[in-house]
């Protein structure tokens, strides 16, 4: 029998419905309408074309109305709008847009794909505002590209770190801009955990790009030309694009009295329909049940909405269709790196209260002896029964296919440890021996047969609190790009022969670099009745962990292509030496960078590249520890490159880094210098005075701020617990509370110093550091003074850095002015 199907709604949902419709049914009468021109195209690939990735506009468009008329027989009415839904009736209003009809519109079924739309929040000030826009359709990009050109946009920003948001950010990267990305949370890419988003922080800040974290929009100001922020922090900005999120485009829905769900999304059956028999829907507007857990969500993904396409053709041919659940598995592409996830994450089990394991590790991508390999960060999620609860991936290749191959164990029930036993193909190009799937198998294998216990990164700052015994079995050479506090150190080669040093009375909380040495040394001790844990992911998970995103001036200009300058001197050419090191596992890199150096003469260089991007905060850390002088740090294509002239002396000053640099000092020609001991509010003011006289001079000024001297970079108070909690009730709380060296008073002369000020326009304490920070002066927090006196990072200005005494050291080599304070 001839049926009539009406279908609102084309792009992935609705056009893939209407030719599953006619490839099931050539009499069936099947109309679709498109409010707007396109019917058909790849929103995934709009960012793309604005940065210019994809030249030509018409590789965006899929299908054209008479293409796709006549090839499916269809009859498609674009620039035609549903305007109400009538289900008793069987039939719908439509209004066409270029004639300005108003008729209605009869049908046996009716297919709802009116997908989701921009959230726009009632924001202050964007409705006298020309130049904010949000990307979700053809005439959105036009628009966006159009508007960069003509007003000659030299920086935008964005506000939203999702999917859209990061792929904006790198395009508008691409296009020489300067890109401020605001994300209320406290991570871009929410669908992944935390410490695996701090790994896409930091390649961001690679890129120049200002990474705004913790903080949302509040108002937009002068015409669009200034965005002010919660914090109170203003963004200067000629292009903003709002990409806060998506929600499902329902009002149809909602005024015709369909059952809506979720945050207004349309509620289904498994075979699609709505609480009206021959009402279906399909895409980002639905409902959807989460494959892991069960509850209702939301995914709009472009995979489910084709599926459900053709699965609503099926089930109204009368095939026994059905669609049960979406597991979210999504890729995306931050610069360089590859970022994809499926299932659950940690976030999320939390709040559900699933009960979960997690492990991390970090494989390269192929054999290692083969060129070109990369890290890889992996991430598995799995109940104590060993069902697979999601994982997540971060890296520059091989990335996805190890999510799809886990998002598909998943799919048909395979538990963790039987990811071991998945037979995948392998060739030294392509994948080691025992792939990474196969890898995180095993570590499961281990953790449900009990043949090892450990705890995670998030576990590791209470150890530390607690003195815990922590023990380090790295080499001694890695350990100078960073270790736990209060660690003991064996390294695993002479743990055997050194039983005797460790307690047996407590629990050994053992780490090497990415996790394996670590879990080789639990067995062993186990095995020696010690009671013993092994930290998860080692060192390296921890670090990337805690990465402390690059605070940015809102006057930093655009960003140039990261490149390696020439060689200086073709006599330092001569005198270089390369050394490859892409493809090793950690700590490989290092370990081949200290033999080069060894074999050296003092001054001669050593340029290495490697393939994982934490080898930029790994060499800085190593060679400031070292006593080595790091010349260059670069990225080049997917590789990081570094040039290193061993030794100090005689060296000459280092080509700037397009890098971000946290807690690394540059030597300066024409530089003053000076060590801030003191916390009294007198010796600030003056240390204040001279330094941003120094700097409005054009000298480039560093105060290194050690012992009671780091009171004057307070801007908070936080809670503290034990030693540090004392030192708190002893110290001032910021810099306002400093007290005089001499006529204190109990504070009162403090205020009468602050009083007279105030009388006389002089600005206060924390006003005049905020205006020497934005004079270029440096402020550098003694690292080790931090650690005794139990002061935190969040209780200090975002502006300043950390460092230790051979950083402010090397400032001095060139500084004409050098104070002690």
């Amino acid at each position: 029998m001839k049926k009539k199907i009406v279908i609102i709604g084309g792009v992935a949902g609705g056009a893939t419905a209407a030719t599953r419709l006619r490839r099931l049914s050539e009499n069936d009468e099947i109309i679709l309408f498109e409010k707007g021109e396109y019917i058909s195209f790849a929103n995934c690939g709009l960012p793309y074309h604005i940065g210019g990735s994809i030249k030509n506009r018409e590789d965006l468009l899929l299908q054209t109305v008479d293409g796709m008329s006549q090839q499916y027989d269809l009859d498609i009415r674009n620039f035609s709008e549903v305007t109400a839904i009538h289900p008793q009736e069987k039939s719908v209003s439509v209004t066409n847009h270029q004639t300005n009809e108003t008729y209605e519109e009869t049908f046996d079924q009716l297919i709802i794909s009116t997908g989701a739309k921009a959230i726009v929040p009632p924001i202050e000030g964007l409705d006298t505002a020309e130049n904010v826009f949000s990307l979700r359709n053809i005439p959105d990009m036009d628009h966006i590209k159009a508007y960069i050109k003509e007003h000659h946009v030299t920086q935008a920003s964005i506000v939203g770190g999702g999917f859209i948001g990061l792929e904006m950010m790198e395009n508008l990267v691409e296009l020489g801009l300067q890109v401020h990305l605001i994300e209320m949370s406290d991570q871009v890419m929410p669908n992944i955990d935390f410490e695996l988003a701090q790994i896409l922080h930091a390649q961001i800040d690679l890129h120049g790009v200002d990474l705004i974290l913790g903080d949302g929009l509040k108002a937009i100001q002068q015409q669009g030309r200034e965005l002010l922020l919660t914090s109170g922090k203003k963004i200067p900005t000629d292009l903003t694009i709002l990409a806060i999120g998506v929600t499902p485009e329902s009002t149809l829905a909602k005024e015709a009295g369909i059952e809506l769900g979720l945050r207004g999304a349309i509620k289904v059956d498994q075979k699609l329909r709505t609480n009206f028999p021959d009402i279906y829907a399909i895409g980002d507007v639905i409902e959807v049940t989460d494959f892991v857990n069960g509850t209702p969500t939301l995914i709009p993904l472009a995979w489910p909405a084709n599926r459900q396409g053709r699965l609503v053709a099926d089930i109204i041919n009368g095939i026994d269709a059905r669609y049960t659940a979406t597991q979210g598995t999504s890729v995306a592409k931050i610069f360089e790196l590859t970022a994809a996830s499926t299932g659950n994450s940690e976030k999320t089990l939390k709040r559900l209260e699933i009960p979960y394991h997690s492990i991390h590790i970090h494989p390269n991508s192929h054999a290692g002896y083969y060129p070109g390999a990369s890290p890889i960060a992996l991430k598995l999620l799995f109940s104590p029964d060993g069902k697979i609860l999601g994982a997540q991936g971060v890296g520059t290749d091989g990335v996805e296919k190890r999510i799809d191959v886990i998002s598909t164990a998943m799919k048909f029930g395979a538990t963790a440890d039987e990811l071991a036993g998945i037979e995948l193909a392998y060739a030294p190009p392509y994948s080691s021996a025992k792939d990474p799937v196969n890898m995180l198998g095993y570590t499961a294998d281990n953790l449900l047969t009990k043949r090892i216990e450990t705890v995670s990164w998030q576990e590791v700052d209470e150890l530390i609190e607690k003195e815990a015994y922590l023990l380090d079995i790295r080499e001694e050479f890695e350990q100078a790009t960073g270790k736990l506090p209060n660690s003991h150190s064996i390294p695993l080669s002479q743990l055997r022969a050194r039983f005797a040093e460790l307690p047996k009375d407590q629990t050994i909380y053992v780490y090497c670099q990415v996790g394996l040495r670590g879990y080789n040394a639990a067995r062993i001790l186990m095995q020696q009745g010690f009671p013993v844990k092994n930290i998860d992911g080692g060192y390296k998970t921890y670090k990337q962990a805690h990465y402390q995103v690059k605070q940015r001036a809102n006057t930093t200009p655009p960003i140039t292509p990261l490149t390696t300058p020439a060689e200086s001197s073709n006599e330092a050419t001569s005198k270089t030496i390369q050394v490859d090191a892409c493809g090793l596992q950690c700590p490989g890199p290092i370990l081949k960078v200290k033999e080069s150096i060894d074999q050296m003469e003092d001054g001669q260089q050593l340029e290495v590249q490697a393939s994982d991007f934490g080898f930029v905060a790994d060499i800085e850390a190593w060679c400031k520890n070292t006593g080595n002088t790091l010349l260059e740090n670069q990225i080049q294509g997917n590789k990081v490159t570094a040039r290193i002239a061993k030794g100090t002396s005689g060296m000459p000053a280092a080509t700037p880094s397009a890098l971000p640099k946290e807690g690394v000092l540059q030597e300066t020609k024409d530089g003053a210098t000076m060590v801030v001991f003191s916390g009294n509010l007198d010796k600030a003011l003056a240390s204040m005075i001279i330094a941003s006289g120094a700097a409005a001079m054009g000298k480039k000024v560093t105060i290194f701020f050690t012992f009671w001297g780091l009171n004057i970079l307070k801007k908070q108070k936080i809670q503290k617990r034990g030693l540090a909690k004392l030192f708190d009730l002893m110290l001032p709380s910021s810099a306002n509370k400093l007290p005089l060296s001499n006529m204190n008073m109990g504070g009162m002369g403090s205020k009468m110093i602050q009083a007279v000020m105030k009388q006389k326009n002089v600005e206060p304490l924390p006003v005049m550091i905020e205006k020497a920070s934005d004079l270029g002066v440096k402020f550098v927090a003694c690292t080790m003074s931090m650690d005794i006196m139990g002061i935190e990072r969040s209780e200090l200005f975002d502006f300043v850095e950390y460092g230790g005494v051979a950083t402010y050291l090397g400032d001095t080599t060139n500084a004409d002015l050098n104070l002690f304070i």
